[in-house]
Order: structure tokens, then sequence, then C-alpha cells
């Protein structure tokens, strides 16, 4: 079975399954605005579904994806910013009250990155230039944990390139006020897709905590 028709498949279980059980529930949905609880910046990853991770019913997250889960600055021109779209209208017009950056372990664009940085370059016409975003911080990291060995290195930067994006968000203005006025909270999780474990990350200690089980 090649993939489109897998997908199919799946479509008709859940119509005859899912759907059907949850029939009024999707309706109701329907019939108004989205109100979901919190606006999640995730990775493009297939392995990554923030909706399974959290166990979330449709209308509960709104969920903006794109390569390493990269927040870029607030920069209104004329150019395309679908993140920084998808952030406006989650804060400004569903009035979302949490903002999550969930970084990952194993994320393919903090290896191209940490590569690029190492001396070897990015390939694409987009992703080079997107992945940029991280780099000050990949840069940094370098130069003060030079003698890391590869694997602990990638999750450093998994985890700052997090950090720094949540210092982006605040270069948004009504990102800001939100959160200054204690109308928004942000945060920084990280998921490990082999060990199931997510980390929240405390800006008084400036690391990573565990999620007890």
């Amino acid at each position: 079975m090649d993939a489109i028709e897998s997908l199919i498949d799946g479509y008709r279980a859940f119509r005859a399954g899912t759907y059907r059980q949850n029939e009024a529930r999707y309706q109701a949905l329907a019939s108004r605005r989205q109100q979901p609880k919190a606006l999640v910046i995730a990775c493009c990853d297939s392995r990554t579904d923030p909706a399974m991770v959290f166990q979330s019913d449709p209308g509960e997250l709104f969920v903006v994806r794109n390569v390493a889960n990269l927040v870029p600055p607030y920069e209104p021109d004329s150019h395309y910013h679908g993140t920084s779209a998808a952030l406006e209208f989650g804060v400004k017009a569903l009035k979302i009250k949490d903002i999550i950056v969930m970084g990952h372990a194993g994320c393919g664009g903090i290896e191209a990155l940490y590569d690029d940085c190492c001396g070897k370059a990015a390939s694409g016409d987009f992703i080079p230039s997107w992945i940029s975003l991280a780099e000050p911080v990949a840069k940094k990291m370098l130069e003060l944990h030079s003698e890391m060995e590869r694997p602990a290195a990638l999750r450093m930067l998994e985890q700052e390139a997090v950090v720094a994006s949540l210092d982006r968000l605040r270069t948004f203005p009504f990102i800001k006020e939100r959160e200054d006025a204690g109308e928004l909270r942000l945060h920084g999780w990280f998921y490990g897709i082999g060990t199931g474990l997510l980390s929240i990350y405390d800006a008084e200690l400036g690391a990573f905590r565990d999620v007890v089980s």
C-alpha cells in the first residue's frame, strides 16, 4: 500500500470510528469560532505531533509548525511571514493566553545549523536563511563548549534555540505588552522522541527540568 492509499484508509477508519462516536462534538466545534487553550510553535518533524504528545482533543491547540520550531523577530514589512501571521492571529484575534515553543531531540534543522557553523554549509534555497535565526546561539555555544561531543552539543543547541525563540517572541509588541500585563505566558518545552520525556524551561534556574510522571 502506498502513502496516499494508507492516508485514505486512515480517513475511512476515522470517519467510521472516531468521527461517528463524537459527531455531536465535531458539529459543535464547526458551529462556533475556535477557542484553543494554547498556541504551540512546533517543528515540522513528522515524529513530533503536539496533539498526540499532549493527548489534546480537536479545538484545544492552535499549532504553528516550521523547520526547527524557530520564532523569527518582529519585522512588519512587505515580505511573507507565516509564523508571525499565526502569532498575530492567535494572540490578537483568538486571545490565547499561553504560547509554547516546543523543541525536540534529533531535530534535523538544528543539526544542519550545527554542521553549518562547523564548516559544512547547509544546502537549499530557503533552509540556510531560515535556520540562521539561531546562528548566534550556535556560534556562542561552540565558542564556550568547543570540547563538547557532538551528541551533547546538539542537545544543548536544540534547547538553547528554544530559549532564543522565547526571547524573539518578546520582540513582538503585542506579545510583550500582554506578558508584562500578566495576560499572556510564554513557555519553553523540550520533547525527547525516543525517551518520551517532556522537559520545561525554568527561567530562574536557566535550565530545563523533566516533568515527573
